[in-house]
């Protein structure tokens, strides 16, 4: 079951954080995430799974920096969000989604006591222009049913910035 903006709302502060907090962003079951001033991209064009991969930093300027299709660009959420009770759940805004703009190629799905700024994964179909704090993307909430585990792997854990991949830890 998906949580309503109002019962988003009504946990706000004990099982749901959401940092900064804005109850105007609340949708009627989601909640809109904004995007910080920066990007990363990686420096090579091979990736390897097995290896750090080098990126460069780019900085959004107010007035807007064009992505170019056929290019992955990692941004951050302004929000750290976490919470122990709920399924968080990461979407791209319909109107993001009607310019061609992905904000997650696979990564939408979080876990249960995740802790953190939400890494984006940004594509995008045609040349378009993007701009510091727009609300991008939007968070909600599932409720789980029967036992579970809270995420604990660190690999992406309380992170305080954008991530790059860190597959290659999988492989150590």
């Amino acid at each position: 079951m998906i949580l309503s903006g109002k019962e988003i709302l009504k946990h706000m502060g004990k099982e749901i954080i959401i940092t900064p907090f804005d109850e105007k962003r609340i949708n009627p079951n989601s909640y809109n995430l904004s995007l910080a001033d920066e990007l990363l991209v990686y420096e090579q064009e091979e990736l390897d799974m097995k290896k750090p991969n080098p990126t460069k930093r780019l900085v959004i300027p107010e007035e807007g920096l064009l992505l170019e299709p056929n290019r992955l660009y990692l941004g951050r959420t302004n929000e750290f969000t976490r919470t122990d009770r709920y399924v968080p759940m990461l979407e791209g805004r319909s109107s993001t989604g009607r310019l061609g703009l992905f904000i997650h190629v696979t990564a939408g799905f979080g876990d249960i006591g995740f802790a953190g700024y939400w890494t984006l994964e940004i594509f995008c179909v045609q040349p378009v222009r993007i701009y510091p704090n727009v609300e991008i993307c939007q968070i909600y909430y599932h409720d789980i049913d029967g036992e579970y585990d809270l995420y604990s792997s660190g690999k992406y854990q309380n992170n305080s910035g954008i991530q790059a991949s860190l597959m290659y830890k999988d492989f150590e």
